[in-house]
């Protein structure tokens, strides 16, 4: 159904019209504040969405050495896929009100997860609502939960642990989504050390959206993820492997291969002192 990872306000109404319905996915949430996404999917969102919570829904147990927000166990996230609604052919489109960058997380763990139809809506709830879209305040009807979701045997897109990112730096093109005051280490909201890891390039995901809020032409894109590849092998992270999947989206926007990603990303990078850790540019 879809051939972009992306799906625009109008064609997501005359998806909705045409009487078989994606699974919406509302994935807004706050790294300072894990309760917001909640207050704000219940103070409006697109009628018929479920919500999904970036901690609960979409990430493992943390160990205090895997990082913020791990992937959780492939058959787990599929009980999870089941309970939200997903099943195999079902299409589903992943939302939020903050550029995409969770919506991201989510496309790309059910993408990883074997299910391929699956966008992101440009623009979030902002986009749905410039686009005449209703946002409604009621609680979402209770749906049919669906067995769970039979996950590929293997995963479908690939991740790099530390230890393979670690032996295979140098061949790598490692692109660190975070903002760059936080890459150069000047700051550090988050994680207890500050800072990046050595040989990592920096590509803030903000880079992506246009000044509307909604991803750039693929072209562009296609451009600047080029420049920084330089041919090698791609692996995307961040401070938790969240923004990161927002990179990772704008690829297979653009037309390219996307990469791998670092899921632990420098949150489990730093949590172990004997890794080393690079700062400035």
């Amino acid at each position: 159904m879809f051939t972009t990872p992306l799906i625009t306000a109008e064609a997501l109404k005359a998806l909705l019209e045409a009487g078989t319905p994606p699974v919406l996915l509302d994935c807004g949430f706050d790294l300072a504040d894990p309760a917001a996404g909640e207050r704000a999917f219940a103070a409006g969102h697109l009628p018929g969405a479920v919500y999904a919570h970036l901690d609960r829904d979409l990430s493992g147990p943390k160990t205090g050495r895997n990082g913020r927000h791990p992937l959780p166990e492939r058959t787990d996230f599929g009980a999870t896929m089941g309970r939200l609604g997903i099943a195999p052919g079902v299409p589903v489109v992943c939302l939020d009100d903050h550029g995409g960058v969770y919506a991201a997380r989510a496309w790309w763990m059910l993408r990883w997860a074997g299910h391929a139809e699956v966008a992101v809506l440009d623009g979030g709830r902002a986009a749905w609502r410039a686009a005449g879209g209703a946002l409604v305040t009621d609680a979402t009807p209770a749906h049919a939960a669906a067995p769970p979701y039979p996950v590929s045997a293997a995963p479908a897109l690939p991740t790099v642990d530390t230890d393979t990112l670690a032996a295979r730096l140098p061949q790598l093109a490692l692109l660190d989504a975070r903002a760059p005051e936080r890459f150069r280490g000047e700051v550090e909201p988050l994680d207890p050390v500050a800072g990046h890891i050595p040989g990592a390039l920096n590509r803030f995901f903000k880079l992506n959206l246009g000044t509307d809020g909604r991803f750039r032409a693929p072209a562009e894109l296609r451009a600047e993820f080029e420049a920084l590849g330089g041919g090698r092998a791609v692996v995307h992270q961040c401070g938790s492997g969240v923004t990161a999947c927002h990179n990772l989206l704008a690829m297979v926007a653009a037309g390219l291969e996307p990469g791998a990603l670092y899921p632990g990303s420098w949150s489990e990078w730093c949590s172990d002192p004997a890794r080393p850790v690079a700062r400035g540019d």
